[in-house]
């Protein structure tokens, strides 16, 4: 198990909003405020990790032939877990977050690593991924839940901070928006995946320049 270089890849270079494009359902539609950026990701990476460790732990009793099917079912179990808990104690988020929650059962990214890595790998190193997917998938959210309430709202830290009103930065006559918009989630999306395909190459390049 190389945590540096799992972390690396669940951050930058295998991030899966910026690079793998998995979970954009999610991303686009709940990324209004910091609020639910935290709420979704967060939960997402709770997830992520329990199933994880359940498919490596079962990787060698699951039958190929059902192995999906089996997969299903335990991520199922999870999200209905963390929604049951979602609506008990954190009852706003829950319904900020609506059917997103539900939802995350289907979310490819959660499916995609049960089979490409969990499926194949051991306990630890399982949880490992679950942990970096899930901090990349909500480095991803809680920039682009940032520019979209910044410059659509004029707030930082709607639903979180300030009794859940946030606090106000930009006067309320001036924001765009258009951002908190669907429209606006494709555009701060296509941002935030440009600037991280620039900070990989600047990476890239200065790891070039230092081997020379």
């Amino acid at each position: 198990m190389n945590f540096k270089k799992q972390l690396k890849e669940g951050l930058l270079t295998k991030n899966p909003v910026t690079v793998q494009l998995l979970g954009m359902c999610s991303t686009l539609a709940i990324t209004t405020n910091l609020f639910n950026g935290l709420g979704m990701g967060l939960s997402v990476t709770l997830i992520l990790i329990c199933s994880n460790v359940m498919i490596s732990a079962l990787r060698k009793v699951i039958p190929s032939q059902i192995r999906i099917a089996a997969y299903i079912v335990i991520i199922a179990s999870f999200v209905t877990v963390v929604d049951l808990c979602l609506q008990a104690f954190l009852p706003a988020l829950s319904d900020s977050l609506g059917v997103f929650i539900p939802l995350i059962v289907v979310n490819c990214m959660i499916l995609g690593r049960a089979e490409a890595f969990a499926a194949k790998n051991g306990v630890l190193a399982s949880a490992a991924d679950g942990l970096c997917q899930g901090m990349g998938y909500t480095v991803a959210l809680v920039a682009m839940c940032i520019i979209r309430e910044l410059l659509g709202a004029g707030t930082f830290g709607g639903g979180l901070l300030n009794n859940g009103e946030g606090f106000r930065i930009i006067p309320a006559q001036y924001p765009a928006m258009q951002l908190l918009m669907p429209v606006g989630g494709f555009l701060t999306l296509g941002f935030v995946i440009a600037g991280s395909q620039w900070l990989i190459k600047r990476i890239e390049k200065r790891k070039g320049g230092a081997k020379v």
